[in-house]
């Protein structure tokens, strides 16, 4: 979790939809080995301007366990960069709402849709939008804007390419009473 004296309600002055771009751990110590890490970089920071120029808040989501806050490893990478009106949520467990201010956070902005970018896909993303969606979300992955690594479990070895195609694919089939999910790419992901 963040340290903070007290904890901020977060408001966004032109939210006129109930959307919220959240960007998940898109640092560069996480990015290490990741799959196309440079076009989910590009597409997500296409995103982040775009969300901008819209006035649909962006949440920003840190990895707090792994990486030592403000070291290089723990910095979002290039060409991502926060602003300094941005909520940031530190996180140190796979699901960005478990033991965090991210339920207060989002419910200080009005958020019922999250548009969801990141890593790992078969970690913090496919977690992150699973407890979103149990929590009353509609959620929209973002598909071409999540990453992982290569794997292996039991002697077989499953490549980033096909995780992130089954975390997306794992995502359209999603399916809870009265919500909405979608996963589409970043250029055709409607935030207002």
């Amino acid at each position: 979790m963040c340290p903070r004296a007290r904890p901020r309600v977060w408001q966004h002055a032109r939210v006129t939809a109930r959307t919220a771009l959240l960007v998940v751990d898109l640092q560069t110590g996480v990015l290490d080995g990741c799959v196309d890490a440079a076009g989910v970089l590009a597409r997500t920071a296409a995103l982040v301007d775009r969300a901008r120029a819209e006035g649909v808040p962006v949440v920003w989501v840190q990895d707090h366990g792994a990486f030592e806050v403000g070291s290089p490893a723990w910095e979002l990478a290039p060409p991502l960069a926060r602003r300094d009106d941005e909520p940031l949520v530190g996180k140190t467990y796979r699901d960005s709402f478990a033991g965090t201010d991210l339920a207060d956070v989002l419910a200080g902005l009005g958020t019922t849709h999250l548009v969801v970018a990141g890593a790992q896909s078969d970690y913090c993303i496919r977690t992150t939008t699973q407890s979103a969606a149990v929590r009353g979300f509609d959620v929209t992955l973002v598909s071409d804007a999540h990453t992982t690594t290569d794997a292996e479990h039991d002697g077989v070895r499953i490549s980033g390419e096909q995780i992130v195609a089954h975390t997306t694919m794992y995502f359209r089939g999603l399916r809870y009473p009265g919500r909405r999910y979608a996963a589409v790419p970043h250029d055709r992901v409607v935030l207002a």
